[in-house]
């Protein structure tokens, strides 16, 4: 998950935002001092931002400057950009199905 911020240009505060947990723990966790609890809200959100990454490395073939692109850019079908959505646990679930269903359409 921090691999995947670090590719995507995603700060630790907006990390942090995303995980529902402080900066701070971010930047712990970044040196190996704080790990996520794999029982909380948090580990379920660094799973689910590692799918968005997969997806968005996928779609992109692994170019990220593209992932980063799409991440910042207003997305019409989703009315609004995908970066600011991510705080928001129904708007977060919301992009990553968009992603999953560009990916491998049925």
């Amino acid at each position: 998950m921090l691999r995947a911020s670090e590719l995507l240009k995603v700060s630790q505060a907006e990390l942090a935002a995303i995980l529902g947990i402080s900066a701070a723990s971010v930047s712990r966790m970044s040196a190996g001092r704080y790990l996520l609890n794999p029982d909380g809200k948090e580990w379920q959100l660094a799973a689910l931002f590692v799918r968005l990454f997969r997806s968005l490395d996928s779609l992109t073939g692994g170019h990220d400057e593209l992932s980063r692109q799409w991440l910042r850019s207003e997305n019409y079908s989703l009315h609004g950009t995908p970066a600011t959505m991510l705080t928001e646990v129904g708007e977060f679930v919301r992009v990553v199905n968009y992603l999953d269903s560009s990916r491998a359409p049925v």
